[in-house]
């Protein structure tokens, strides 16, 4: 598992900001093993660097620690913002966040702790459901428009679509009330179809919807992605 620390401007141009409420930061780490094995994903290489290695890829208990210790304290603001990616999140498992949680309680000092983290919703369940509810968590849920447009790219590692099980992890995330939104890689095949994928989120997914382009040229793609914006 790997880190991130950054942050993002809001304000206004000519506006003096405020350490406090005008820069949004946030640390993101991340992990490379993922269930799926969607064509157009350049990361899935890097679970390559570990094959055969055996190591587990959950973060030692004394390093998590000190991550989310130190991130707290380095923060001059008082919302600080925790994103969890892959990879899969959801292979490190319930008690890995359980454990996360219960730590950023331990050295919160006063300030409010938020979390997220991006998800292919395929092994999504009532378990988790609940547990990202009860812990306010808010979830990205890749999906790349309607059935076929998604299960074009997005495959498991048998090669099977994923789309029926994305839309039933999305149906977990709605029974809990968990807040979500939606993260959409613009490609060739649903850059011409924009309207229908925009339809299709704001109808079926969410009220917010993301989107990137995809940069691979991987040979596995059975048909080339595109750059757009």
């Amino acid at each position: 598992m790997g880190f991130f620390i950054g942050h993002s401007s809001h304000c206004d141009s000519g506006k003096e900001q405020r350490s406090d409420e005008a820069v949004s930061h946030y640390g993101q780490a991340d992990w490379p093993i993922c269930n799926l094995d969607c064509t157009y994903c350049y990361y899935l290489e890097k679970e390559n660097l570990y094959a055969g290695s055996g190591r587990d890829f959950r973060m030692a208990d004394d390093v998590l620690e000190t991550y989310i210790r130190q991130y707290i304290q380095s923060q001059p603001v008082q919302q600080v913002s925790f994103a969890w990616q892959g990879g899969e999140p959801t292979l490190l498992g319930i008690p890995f966040f359980e454990r996360v949680v219960e730590l950023q309680k331990k050295h919160a000092a006063g300030k409010t702790i938020d979390n997220a983290f991006q998800t292919n919703g395929t092994l999504l369940n009532d378990e988790w459901g609940e547990f990202l509810s009860r812990n306010k968590f808010l979830i990205g849920l890749s999906v790349d428009g309607p059935e076929e447009l998604h299960d074009t790219y997005r495959v498991d590692k048998g090669g099977q679509p994923t789309f029926a099980r994305v839309m039933r992890g999305l149906g977990f995330l709605k029974k809990h009330g968990v807040e979500f939104n939606t993260l959409t890689v613009i490609n060739r095949l649903n850059s011409y179809r924009a309207h229908e994928v925009y339809r299709f989120l704001k109808e079926t997914a969410a009220s917010i919807c993301n989107s990137f382009p995809s940069l691979s040229r991987s040979p596995r793609s059975p048909i080339p992605t595109a750059w757009f914006c």
